[in-house]
């Protein structure tokens, strides 16, 4: 029989692996508590396995434990999980890019394996990423007993675990945070001033497709230096100050974005 799993905190990130680990038959998902008995019935029919239960006290041993809560929840959790009286022996894991598996120390003093499993993508859309996980990237740290008892479900629903630093691992989440959540930020600035320009909203979108898209595949297969055109590259610094001067005086916040980025492409630019 499949190790058995039981999940607290059943967001996007917790429904998603628990409806994979469901599917692949290699964890048996038992109980699933989250923020309120309503969204605990969701999860379970968003994972299609799984009881919905109302309070820590009322969850079955288990032979895994997966806290995929916010990250600040991690800690006290645990603390709370680790006073069952059945959490010996147990893998305990958390889904946290931004926090080590040592967050999880309470239960690895309770004797239990502890690790950290970070699927780095997005899940705005869970059905989605769900139907489409295989070959996501997870970093990986922790018990070495504990990952190889999480090896063969995550190789089972696609996963492609790569080993992070556990002490660098705030650094490792920033740079998920650089790849993503900046990456739209820094489109939505561009999208903004084209539309300041007098581009419909739909066109905008329509010139930054294919603009994004070949820089995004320029940088992964030549890498950043090689990638790299524009007024800096070129070292039109007159442009450069011209562009500074008029987003400052449409709208502050998109001039000092441009400022604090222009600094970081100066140094880009030297490393060609």
């Amino acid at each position: 029989m499949a190790p058995t799993l039981n999940i607290i905190g059943a967001g996007k990130v917790g429904r998603v692996l628990g409806r994979l680990f469901a599917g692949s038959g290699t964890l048996a998902v038992q109980d699933v508590l989250t923020r309120s008995p309503a969204s605990a019935v969701d999860a379970v029919r968003f994972m299609g396995a799984g009881l919905a239960v109302s309070a820590l006290a009322h969850m079955r041993p288990a032979q895994c434990w997966m806290l995929a809560v916010a990250d600040d929840q991690i800690a006290p959790v645990c603390d709370r999980l680790a006073a069952l009286p059945h959490i010996a022996g147990s893998v305990v894991f958390h889904c946290s890019g931004a926090k080590a598996s040592a967050e999880l120390a309470a239960a690895a003093g309770a004797g239990a394996l502890t690790a950290s499993v970070h699927p780095v993508r997005s899940f705005a859309d869970p059905a989605h990423v769900a139907a489409h996980f295989a070959p996501t990237f997870c970093g990986i740290e922790g018990d070495a007993a504990a990952l190889a008892l999480l090896a063969g479900p995550l190789a089972a629903i696609g996963a492609r675990t790569v080993q992070i630093d556990a002490a660098a691992k705030t650094v490792y989440h920033a740079a998920s945070v650089f790849a993503s959540n900046y990456l739209v930020t820094v489109l939505d600035a561009a999208l903004r001033a084209w539309q300041a320009a007098g581009v419909p909203p739909d066109v905008a979108r329509a010139l930054a497709a294919p603009l994004a898209a070949e820089t995004l595949d320029n940088v992964l297969r030549l890498g950043p230096e090689q990638a790299l055109t524009g007024p800096i590259a070129r070292g039109d610094m007159a442009t450069v100050a011209r562009q500074q001067q008029a987003l400052d005086a449409w709208d502050g916040a998109s001039g000092d974005l441009y400022r604090a980025l222009a600094g970081a492409t100066v140094a880009l630019a030297a490393r060609r």
